[in-house]
């Protein structure tokens, strides 16, 4: 029974937690990147290129034969795939940019308190003025 109480200690802990749910939520834009890319930004482009399908662009390698599939170089995947990392990549950079920017918000509002050793010292000086 230890080992189970340790497991759930660890998999309760707000780090853990907070990760998965983002690695979940990353997924789920993930898909809603590869989706725009795929079906909104891609078809267009294709479109002002002289009606190129990029999921189509391939250099053939090896012809088919006797059964066996051509061997392909998919290079219109790979464009299609390098346009969902930057959108993904531009994404995130403005999400963090905009979480650093309250960050910094946040500690100029919050006035800092003097360490305990220098109100102490105000303290003596304060009084010994007084005398």
């Amino acid at each position: 029974m230890s080992m189970i109480r340790e497991f759930k200690a660890f998999a309760m802990r707000g780090n853990v937690v907070d990760m998965a749910v983002g690695i979940i939520i990353g997924g789920a834009f993930g898909k809603i990147v590869s989706s725009v890319v795929g079906d909104v930004i891609m078809p267009p482009l294709g479109l002002l290129l002289s009606g190129v399908n990029f999921v189509d662009l391939s250099l053939t390698l090896k012809e088919a034969s006797d059964g066996a599939a051509a061997v392909t170089l998919n290079y219109g995947r790979f464009i299609q795939s390098l346009v969902d990392f930057i959108i993904i990549a531009f994404a995130i950079f403005l999400f963090v940019k905009a979480i650093n920017s309250m960050k910094r918000k946040e500690e100029i509002a919050a006035p800092v308190a003097p360490p305990p050793e220098v109100t102490l010292l105000t303290e003596i000086r304060d009084l010994l003025s007084k005398r």
